[in-house]
């Protein structure tokens, strides 16, 4: 059974939703539930690598008000590529504009910057199954409906999409407030994948070690970082500006 399209409660249907290959966003399962039949969807949750967590019972009721059975799957309004099929996309684009999220986990940041690159240019998205916001209603919205516009890929590990893309002679340029190159001596007229962090976080340090280039925004007030939404929409529009 269906709630508002994106959402399959119950054990068994979520397990026909698996098998039948959609693209789940996140499946959430209560805490200390036990049972053959949870123990199978588990082992599927596993096999396909499908983002999920443990949740109360009380956090199931506000999801859906149906008899969840202590689990509820959500349906992504999008296909996620892996990353065969994105490279696929990528080789035929003359000159390869990427954007890689690491840890972007508020749904506004995500949906804005969705927006953003849609409307730069960019030829698709790379984010990881875990630690990134799911892809929702609000999401939806916030992206003004560019999130189906635009291919989104999704891996296991950042590093693993990185490794694939410098095999393709991509330039990997993470974005970050430490390094000392400034993104205005760049040159973004060659492949280029760019990496944003989540601003608590930041980019993971095993991703930024394996980057091609770390670059910098110029600031010169007293605010010490920019809102990852902002930061993205000015890296994205210098690649815009060197290429017209």
């Amino acid at each position: 059974m269906m709630e508002k399209r994106t959402e399959i409660f119950g054990i068994r249907a979520i397990i026909e939703a698996i098998n039948s290959q959609k693209d789940i966003d996140k499946v959430y399962i209560q805490t200390g539930l036990k049972g053959k039949l949870i123990g199978q969807l588990e082992s599927l949750i596993r096999k396909n690598k499908i983002n999920f967590s443990y949740v109360p019972t009380q956090k199931l009721d506000r999801l859906s008000k149906k008899n969840h059975q202590g689990v509820i799957a959500r349906i992504s309004p999008v296909k996620f590529y892996d990353i065969n099929e994105f490279s696929g996309i990528i080789e035929k684009s003359k000159i390869p504009f990427i954007l890689i999220l690491d840890q972007i986990s508020d749904v506004r940041n995500f949906g804005a910057i969705i927006r953003t690159a849609e409307i730069s240019g960019v030829d698709g998205i790379i984010i990881q199954n875990s630690s990134s916001a799911p892809i929702n209603s609000d999401t939806v919205k916030t992206s003004a409906g560019a999130i189906f516009n635009i291919p989104i890929c999704k891996v296991s590990h950042i590093k693993d999409a990185i490794y694939h893309l410098q095999s393709m002679d991509i330039s990997i340029i993470c974005a970050s407030e430490k390094a000392e190159k400034n993104i205005y001596d760049v040159n973004f007229r060659i492949p280029v994948a760019i990496i944003m962090g989540s601003e608590q976080k930041g980019i993971n340090k095993s991703v930024l070690s394996l980057s091609n280039e770390m670059v910098k925004l110029p600031m010169f007030g007293k605010i010490e970082s920019l809102n990852v939404s902002v930061a993205c929409g000015i890296f994205l529009y210098e690649v815009v500006r060197q290429r017209i």
